[in-house]
């Protein structure tokens, strides 16, 4: 009895064991297997911080590919540097039954340089696999190890990276001393970790499952807002030998500037020279700062160059001016010390740039947050911004790489949260004015003068100084029409701290207007068509405009002869909500007609019970665009 008790122990060991790692497609749920192009059959990550110097980081983690979108999780990426190294990586690939039907190793991955085109010195590699398999399902397993000589920046959980991904395991162990004080950040994770304390470690695990996939909502708030995750910042801290502790904004930016910064603003004493003879003549502040930056747009070029500490660090101010290049970190602090040396005090920022509006987390300070430099002058009254990488932007113009979001600001006083200027709706303009010559074969031919700012002049401003073989594919691009042609292309730049780019061309649409048994078939909206959005009957997440804007078209059609005027009678559309309002109106002035069209969306965010109307919204407006007169012609 005894050892037919010890027999079935064994066996009931041997199939958890085997089941654990079983890896038949069928086995996963149905529910997992809606809407997924992937599955995380399993992941565990282990963070063990040794010392500050020592985190080691494991990961063994599966993935069923379903089907060829799904191929992006099934790929490996690892990047490593003096700071951090790779100790091990080993994997396998199985079959849809769970057959293995190949392994592979650290020596099948590509290794290569992180450097790419603006980049001159980076010490980063990384290091990438993905399995050329063109049969699907399949599953592979990875089992990498990483050592870290740093914890300044912890690997943060997040368990579901995509819409389209289901979970059915995934854990996330951290371990350090008892004694080791760490911050955690923890977004839409119900329940606990588990928590276990001895005298040498303290460990803690947070543990999820089942987790569907879904279908993406458009207009949706930026994922990390929404999905799982767990974020850690350890109190004490080092970094490429470099010894710190903070718990707030406040601590982490008087580190970052006495310990990355405030050694690296000296200047030699020719340049100081040099800048105060360049802006004698300037009467306020603001001026010399305009000067000045002006000087620094024509000097110096943008060039990536990740060395030192971990990127972070900006290459000395004396460098820049000798060299005539630098990164964001280096042209800021460039920029700053060319103002210091004649008393303007400015703020290094580091920020989260990018289209999407990414604020940092004014309640969790951490390095993690962030992948750009900008300088803010808090002059007297009048606080200006400056991106220090393109040579192109105007003064005091950031645009929307770095628009309306808190950024985090380094001073000698400590770090401080500010937030950057927003580009409004009512801002983003788009203001277009055309006289069109619609002649009997429906062809149409005239001018056109659009005008963008805000951020619709970020939209345009790359297209100025390119040739015109790239500014005719841009407009082809920009104005999808059948038949369309251009002609007299122009583009004027008003730099401004509200800049302007000023389009002028000349358009030939042939047969624009179709003609069918005695009447001729105009659609009023030649130009500017906004899209309808698909409707979503349970609406998950709430609904999130990024950027508003206002767009407003007068095109004046000048009607052949052969039309008959006598039944065109005025029109007029108009909706309103709380995402926007449009207007539209059509008039007849002898033998031109009028056609006046604008619309602005609002930005913000909205309940997901209201996204029924804003697709109702966009519908309208969509349907009203399409407006197609039938104009008769004369016998």
């Amino acid at each position: 009895m005894k050892y037919t008790l010890v027999l079935i122990s064994l066996l009931a060991i041997f199939n958890g064991a085997f089941a654990q790692d079983n890896y038949d497609v069928d086995l996963i749920p149905g529910a997992l297997r809606n809407r997924a192009n992937s599955c995380i059959r399993n992941e565990e990550t282990v963070v063990d911080m040794r010392a500050p110097e020592n985190v080691m980081v494991t990961v063994k983690r599966a993935i069923t590919v379903f089907n060829e979108n799904g191929e992006d999780e099934a790929r490996l990426v690892l990047y490593y540097d003096k700071n951090t190294s790779i100790k091990a990586i080993k994997g396998e690939v199985y079959n849809a039954v769970g057959k293995p039907i190949s392994k592979f190793s650290q020596s099948d991955f590509s290794d290569m340089s992180v450097a790419d085109g603006f980049s001159l010195f980076v010490d980063s590699r990384v290091k990438h696999y993905l399995p050329n398999i063109n049969q699907y399902p399949y599953t592979i397993v990875y089992n990498y190890e990483i050592r870290n000589k740093q914890n300044l920046i912890i690997p943060r959980w997040i368990p579901k990276p995509g819409d389209d991904v289901s979970v059915e395991r995934s854990s996330y162990t951290f371990i350090s001393k008892p004694t080791d004080d760490v911050r955690i950040k923890t977004l839409n994770f119900t329940g606990e970790p588990e928590v276990t304390i001895d005298d040498k470690q303290k460990k803690m695990i947070w543990k999820t499952s089942n987790i569907l996939a879904v279908k993406t909502e458009p207009f949706s708030p930026d994922p990390e807002t929404y999905r799982t995750s767990v974020q850690i910042a350890p109190k004490q801290f080092t970094y490429y030998n470099h010894k710190g502790s903070y718990q707030n904004w406040e601590e982490l930016g008087k580190w970052v500037y006495n310990d990355l910064i405030k050694q690296r603003n000296t200047l030699a004493p020719t340049t100081i020279s040099m800048v105060k003879d360049l802006v004698k003549n300037e009467k306020s502040d603001k001026d010399k700062a305009r000067k000045i930056y002006q000087y620094l747009q024509e000097k110096t070029r943008y060039i990536s160059v990740q060395i030192g500490i971990g990127g972070m660090q900006p290459i000395a101010a004396s460098e820049v001016d000798r060299l005539g290049y630098g990164d964001c970190k280096a042209l800021v602090n460039y920029m700053q010390s060319l103002l210091k040396a004649v008393d303007i005090d400015s703020y290094y920022c580091i920020v989260e740039a990018g289209n999407e509006k990414v604020s940092v987390d004014p309640q969790f300070a951490d390095l993690a947050q962030g992948n750009h430099i900008i300088l803010c002058l808090p002059l007297k009254g009048d606080t200006t911004w400056l991106e220090c990488t393109n040579q192109k932007i105007p003064f005091g113009y950031l645009g929307d790489f770095t628009d309306d979001r808190l950024v985090f600001a380094c001073t000698p006083e400590g770090g401080k949260l500010l937030r950057t200027p927003k580009l409004t709706a009512q801002n983003n303009l788009q203001v277009r004015k055309v006289s069109l010559n619609i002649k009997d074969d429906g062809t149409a031919n005239g001018n056109m003068n659009t005008v963008f700012s805000g951020s619709q002049y970020d939209n345009s401003e790359s297209i100025i100084g390119k040739s015109l073989i790239e500014q005719q594919k841009f407009l082809k691009n920009s104005y999808n029409i059948d038949n369309i042609d251009f002609e007299n292309i122009t583009y004027l730049q008003q730099k401004t701290e509200n800049p302007k780019v000023i389009e002028d061309i000349k358009v030939n649409l042939r047969h624009y207007a179709n003609i069918n048994n005695g009447k001729m078939y105009l659609q009023l909206n030649a130009f500017n068509v906004t899209r309808s959005i698909p409707e979503i009957k349970a609406r998950r997440l709430p609904v999130y405009i990024n950027r508003g804007y206002t767009d407003e078209d007068t095109i004046i059609y000048s009607l052949p002869d052969n039309i008959s005027t006598d039944f065109i009678l005025p029109l007029k559309k108009s909706f309103e909500s709380d995402f926007g309002t449009y207007e539209s109106n059509v008039s007849l002035d002898g033998k031109k007609l009028i056609y006046h069209r604008k619309i602005k969306i609002i930005d913000g965010t909205f309940p997901a019970e209201k996204y029924a109307l804003f697709s109702k919204f966009m519908s309208d407006v969509n349907t009203a665009d399409h407006l197609k007169l039938m104009l008769s012609l004369k016998k």
